[in-house]
């Protein structure tokens, strides 16, 4: 059986500022109304002999994926969640792991959930043709064929074709070269793009490992086995898991095994990893111009311009990615985007939150946004999905003034517990257990006015949560 095995733990930092950790781009809708992670899946249609998948991702965004999942329809063989990121080589080990649990035979078709690629059709011939080689014991990977000398990919150079199949052998994986270096490679056509993409074998993977990188399968293998299951979710044991070296399957395995085979893949595939990449990719307007959002222009040309919260102009310029989200904005040279994960680098050295939260932060009960804050002071607006409850909980340095605005909000305050509808109001005092629930069939919107000494949101201490979060 072919399973899925979709990797979901990136952070798609050179997209900031609007993938950010605790929402990064596979989560994000950047090119139609479906997420990266959907389009990944709905892509799976056309492969046959599939199973449900796995997905494996960073516990923080396990609610989001799993929303997700959900509006789409798919339901996953298994959820696994990682403490932290190790790259891709402890992730396959996991998944591979879950599946020989299920099934000692099975096939692993791994992708990374932030992937664009154009031609379903030719992506899921090329897959249906890699199984037989995968059953084989060949280790496949998908090589993309180039049509520019890009310097941020690494290449594959890959030539003889093995058994009259639509592989080739792989002679070597090479990292990202120079311009020059990489014109070569374009000129001489035995050099693809490293897709990042995988086939094989779970258990012979998990045999290659134990001849190349044993360290990452002890690792791998303690903490699949110590994990435990969390309502929906897979939950790998944390301590094994973070002592796992961090390396990718390319180098752990792929550039050290002889049993590595190439299928050249020409399907409109795009990383999307950079705002220029995006760009190239998008539609544009009769001067090459990408807009979404409130925009207006005026003589712009070959520029990326997104709006997500108010009015964003231009005005005589070209070749810029300008990105407006609440809090922070981004301008770039389109020339000069690979640099943003300079920007990131900087802002997380001066430990500001524009890395890690956008103001408007999803919980899986609904969200809240910050619309003011002092000192001493903080205003949200807080939507319940129907039927949501946030935990039991208190705070030890502030109290909370709840004013409903829509919906109707069932609250629990010390002993008491009251039912409030539109323009009515309470008060949580400091140090009071409390619980808001949304009991109704509509959204509960509610305007929270904190105070206090202390307004971070780790000032929680929570005594009971239908979400399985104990912080």
């Amino acid at each position: 059986m072919l399973i899925p095995v979709i990797l979901s733990g990136g952070v798609g930092s050179r997209l900031w500022p609007l993938s950010r950790e605790s929402y990064p781009k596979q989560l994000l809708p950047l090119v139609d109304e479906f997420t990266l992670l959907q389009n990944t899946l709905k892509r799976l249609e056309g492969i046959a002999d599939k199973s449900a998948p796995l997905i494996v991702c960073n516990e923080n965004h396990r609610f989001l994926v799993a929303e997700q999942l959900r509006s789409i329809g798919v339901s996953p063989k298994h959820i696994i969640l990682e403490p932290l990121g190790r790259n891709t080589a402890p992730a396959a080990a996991v998944a591979a792991l879950s599946a020989i649990a299920s099934d000692p035979e099975a096939v692993l078709l791994i992708l990374p959930a932030d992937h664009i690629i154009a031609n379903q059709q030719a992506f899921a011939e090329a897959v249906n043709a890699g199984v037989p080689l995968a059953l084989a014991n060949q280790l496949v990977t998908f090589g993309i064929v180039p049509n520019a000398p890009e310097t941020g990919y690494g290449y594959i150079n890959a030539t003889d074709a093995i058994n009259n199949s639509v592989a080739l052998s792989v002679k070597r994986f090479v990292e990202k070269p120079e311009l020059e270096t990489a014109q070569t490679y374009i000129a001489s056509g035995e050099y693809y793009w490293n897709s990042g993409m995988f086939l094989f074998k779970a258990a012979h993977y998990l045999k290659q490992l134990e001849n190349f990188a044993p360290d990452i399968l002890t690792a791998s293998k303690q903490a699949f086995h110590n994990a435990k299951t969390d309502t929906d979710f897979f939950r790998l044991d944390a301590t094994a898991f973070k002592a796992c070296p961090s390396e990718s399957i390319d180098y752990a395995v792929m550039e050290k095994t002889h049993a590595a085979v190439v299928i050249p893949l020409d399907a409109g595939w795009n990383d999307v990893g950079s705002w220029s990449s995006l760009w190239e990719i998008s539609e544009q307007d009769n001067e090459g111009n990408v807009s979404l959002g409130d925009v207006l222009t005026e003589n712009v040309q070959n520029s990326y311009l997104r709006a997500e919260h108010r009015l964003l102009t231009a005005i005589g310029v070209k070749d810029l990615m300008v990105i407006e989200t609440a809090d922070a904005i981004l301008v770039a040279n389109k020339d000069h985007v690979q640099d943003v994960k300079k920007i990131v680098s900087r802002l997380k050295a001066d430990a500001r939150n524009e890395t890690e939260l956008h103001s408007k932060v999803y919980r899986p009960w609904g969200s809240y946004e910050c619309i003011d804050n002092e000192q001493r002071f903080q205003v949200k607006r807080i939507t319940v999905n129907p039927g949501a409850s946030l935990s039991l909980q208190m705070h030890y340095h502030r109290s909370e003034h709840w004013i409903i605005v829509q919906g109707t909000a069932k609250i629990t305050r010390g002993e008491e517990s009251m039912i409030l509808s539109e323009n009515q109001s309470t008060y949580i005092p400091l140090g009071v257990k409390h619980r808001l629930e949304n009991p109704g069939k509509l959204p509960l919107e509610m305007i929270e006015v904190q105070s206090g000494s202390y307004l971070g949101e780790d000032d929680i201490v929570r005594f009971d949560d239908i979400y399985g979060r104990h912080k």
